[in-house]
């Protein structure tokens, strides 16, 4: 299926509905309490929710691949629902690919889904195959948290009609995720580091191209398939370029390395204007670590390469829109990013 042209998904108002399924991975007991907070949330925020039946967590995955594909496919082609959002991410969703009815996706009209983590295993595809525009950006289970200054929520971003500028806050959380058993109602980002996006190399950068991009354990997996085919999706939007988008989870720095060198040997930064890496706590290498192995498979590339941007595990969350065209500039005091949806 050949790169479309880009559909960007009608901006979210009061009273849309908002549909929520796991295509990964599913919502223990232990953690009901927060889905509650997370699903009012949104209520309160003047949207109408409806819940799916794939939620369970007794498995890795919320229910069997066949039931997890027909939900996610009927909620996107439901016209009455204008945004999808999971809980959270998880382990497989790429078993859902060659199971999701493409054709009905390619009759319907848009809808935004959102998420990261595993959920860019079908963000990206949806956009490089369909042209829809998809929101890499908070979870549902993330959603309760204010975010700082500088920083949208999801919904606000997917509510945008102008284009939109965001900014890195200069802070950051150390110590992973929060205890959502033991305090189900957790709406405060501890940011309790300080920094900020930095150039390779240093210098200044200021560039413009369509984004597309995702978790690296995940999307990886997909480079020389027919649901990563990014060099073609470049193809199509050469007259803007790209702003290539990559986060590391957990894996090791040696696992990270040679996934972006494969990722470079498969053509996803030919036509890169940008390269912009998230920060992450992946563990590094006694020999490597997380920043030397963007520097050794990335560095020879004739690209700036922004690191430590707020887009991937590590709070707070930088929401980007994959298809949007999006200005990146860092220069002095400046750490931003403008996303355009046209």
């Amino acid at each position: 299926m050949p790169s479309r042209p880009l559909r960007f998904p009608r901006p979210l108002r009061p009273g849309d509905r908002i549909g929520v399924t796991s295509p990964s991975s599913g919502v223990a007991d232990r953690h009901l309490a927060r889905l509650d907070v997370a699903l009012r949330t949104v209520r309160d925020a003047g949207y109408d929710v409806v819940v799916g039946d794939c939620m369970a967590a007794e498995r890795v995955v919320s229910a069997p691949t066949e039931q997890r594909a027909a939900e996610l496919t009927a909620m996107l082609c439901d016209p009455a629902i204008r945004a999808v959002v999971p809980p959270w991410g998880g382990e497989l969703a790429i078993d859902l690919l060659d199971r999701l009815d493409w054709a009905a996706l390619a009759a319907a009209e848009p809808t935004w889904l959102v998420g990261f983590s595993d959920i860019s295993t079908v963000l990206l595809p949806l956009t490089l195959r369909l042209g829809w525009a998809t929101l890499h950006g908070n979870n549902l289970m993330d959603t309760p948290f204010t975010p700082p200054d500088g920083l949208l929520r999801w919904d606000a971003l997917a509510s945008a009609e102008a284009p939109v500028t965001q900014r890195s806050p200069g802070r950051y959380r150390t110590g992973g995720f929060y205890d959502y058993e033991g305090d189900p109602g957790v709406s405060t980002m501890v940011l309790d580091a300080e920094g900020t996006w930095e150039v390779l190399g240093g210098g200044a950068v200021d560039v413009s191209g369509r984004l597309v991009g995702g978790c690296i354990e995940t999307v990886a997996t997909l480079a020389g398939t027919p649901y990563g085919d990014v060099p073609a999706f470049g193809r199509a939007h050469a007259a803007d370029g790209l702003v290539v988008y990559l986060e590391a989870c957990e894996d090791n720095a040696y696992t990270i390395g040679r996934a972006l060198h494969g990722l470079r040997l498969a053509g996803w930064f030919d036509h890169a204007n940008a390269i912009l890496i998230g920060r992450t706590e992946a563990p590094g290498a006694e020999d490597l670590s997380q920043r030397d192995a963007v520097a050794e498979a990335l560095g020879r590339l004739d690209v700036p390469i922004v690191l430590d941007v707020e887009c991937g595990h590590v709070q707070p969350f930088l929401p980007l829109v994959n298809g949007a065209l999006a200005r990146v500039v860092v220069d002095g005091d400046r750490r931003e990013i403008t996303q355009t949806f046209a």
